[in-house]
């Protein structure tokens, strides 16, 4: 495999951009981003047949990024590719540089690039690539490598520093308005209405006045929620924390999936008495919720809060999400909430594409979710956007509030498994991907000739039992030599049980590492 190609992850790109952690050198620098821009030039004239596009860049906080920016910016200079520049951003807004016809004089690009490594660590970044059509899919990023393996092969030179082609561009305020008008509309419309002209103006400028929100960015770039949508919209966010991009992330990491970090939020609004707390990723593509009391809305609570917020517009509709949902959400998604739940693969691209297919098929899908919080509304372009989802909350949580109801209500009938808990096996062989293969094949087989388990059918991804009181999911991971296993159970400790079970099975695999994993 060459080594541009090694840089691909899944649908993006990511790579070591700078030193800092002992064993890992870099090999995404201003270099190779020369060649990939040059790549994705080419790429983006193939597929539009146009000569002239142009194409918007941003980047998130990290401290590799203005390099690998100025690296992206010699690669279109070589090819004579108009740049825009959006400065510090967040993904979704990278998308909607394709889309927002007014923030430049010329309309909407028609590609753009985030420079960002979501929650990975200070020392990796990457890029994510944007059409008006979305997000590329896995077979773009390996013809753009391949471009740029070319490019570089050509052994092609550099341009000035700061080319002339290249203009700063407003997004993320243009972002901003967009979502202050979302939340604008779906508050007043959903208000019971104000006793006189002066206080309807009012609410309408100001529908989050005496809501107090509180923010946790993690020194990503998502603090600008709090500061340029939700404060000039009246809410008190005098509680947020963590605002300030920094590139070095040193609070925690900007992760709703972290357990410091949803710690550090959920103990923030009880401290606070914020009527609900909202927490980013890094780039904002994901985000989760705090609940007044303090209670997470992650993972499977999160899938259940945006499925609540779409149900009411659109009854019976689909819901797509990853494979590790719970029990208990299924029953939520479709015996509370009436919808229709298609537990499916890992990875965002995986559900979006699914929601996607089954709308084109005839099937009403208004959202794909993972409980990682990535989450992809029909309405809004099918992008994963967690600024969007927090609009949306917001939305709900002044409504609510209007009704002299918390947050908290919305999730009132979901409940939670008793014990969950997953581990990861590595694979000891090179040919981890076939030997991975194998032991699933077996274990299927396997689980049939048991008692007091049964495999969940249909199941798109790895294997999935059924124990009766809990269930477990072992499935191969997405790029790393890994077995991951997912487990659930209804009674408290319970998953210890499933474990054992679980490791007689697997100890029969001499390449499967299972001392201090199971």
């Amino acid at each position: 495999m060459s080594e541009y190609k090694k840089l691909q992850n899944g649908s993006d790109i990511r790579g070591i951009a700078i030193d800092g952690i002992d064993g890992e050198k870099p090999n995404l620098t201003p270099k190779e981003a020369n060649h990939i821009a040059a790549g994705f030039a080419k790429w983006l004239r193939e597929k539009t047949g146009r000569e002239d596009v142009t194409i918007a860049v941003g980047r998130d906080p990290r401290v590799s990024g203005p390099d690998l920016l100025e690296g992206l910016l010699q690669g279109f200079c070589k090819e004579g590719i108009q740049v825009f520049d959006a400065g510090l951003a967040s993904t979704p807004a990278m998308f909607m540089a394709t889309i927002f016809e007014n923030v430049r004089a010329g309309g909407a690009c028609e590609g753009s690039i985030m420079i960002t490594a979501s929650h990975l660590p200070f020392n990796r970044n990457g890029f994510k690539f944007f059409t008006k059509d979305g997000g590329l899919d896995k077979k773009d990023i390996a013809r753009i490598l391949e471009l740029a393996e070319e490019d570089a092969a050509k052994g092609a030179g550099e341009c000035d520093p700061r080319p002339a082609q290249v203009t700063d561009l407003a997004l993320m305020d243009a972002y901003c308005v967009h979502l202050q008008q979302v939340i604008r509309t779906g508050v007043t419309d959903g208000s019971t209405g104000a006793p006189d002209v002066a206080a309807a103006k009012k609410a309408a400028e100001k529908p989050l006045a005496g809501m107090k929100i509180v923010v946790d960015a993690g020194n990503g770039s998502g603090g600008f929620f709090a500061e340029k949508v939700l404060a000039p919209l009246g809410a008190d966010i005098s509680g947020s924390q963590f605002l300030e991009p920094d590139g070095m992330f040193p609070n925690h990491a900007p992760n709703p999936e972290n357990r410091e970090a949803m710690e550090s939020i959920s103990s923030q609004v009880i401290k606070t008495g914020a009527d609900l707390g909202l927490i980013f990723d890094t780039d904002v593509d994901r985000s989760s919720a705090v609940d007044e009391q303090g209670r997470e809305i992650a993972r499977n609570s999160i899938v259940a809060m945006a499925a609540a917020l779409v149900s009411e517009d659109h009854p019976g509709t689909t819901v797509v999400t990853d494979s590790i949902t719970s029990r208990q959400l299924t029953e939520f998604l479709e015996n509370k909430l009436g919808l229709n739940h298609l537990r499916y693969k890992r990875g965002y691209k995986n559900v979006i594409n699914k929601a996607i297919e089954l709308n084109r098929a005839g099937t009403d899908c208004q959202l794909a979710i993972e409980t990682s919080g990535h989450a992809a509304l029909q309405e809004n372009y099918f992008l994963d956007d967690g600024a969007y989802l927090a609009a949306k909350i917001v939305i709900r949580a002044a409504r609510l509030k209007q009704e002299g109801k918390p947050i908290s209500s919305v999730l009132a009938d979901l409940e939670d498994s008793a014990d969950e808990k997953e581990v990861r096996i590595p694979i000891r062989t090179e040919d981890f991907g076939a030997y991975g293969d194998q032991v699933l094949s077996d274990l299927k087989d396997w689980v049939k000739t048991q008692d007091g388990m049964t495999l969940t059918e249909p199941n798109y991804e790895g294997v999935r039992i059924d124990f009766g009181d809990g269930w477990c999911l072992l499935r191969k991971s997405l790029h790393d030599p890994i077995l991951p296993m997912n487990m659930a159970s209804d009674e408290a400790g319970g998953c210890q049980a499933i474990e054992k079970v679980m490791k007689g099975f697997l100890k029969q695999y001499e390449k499967l590492e299972l001392e201090g994993v199971l």
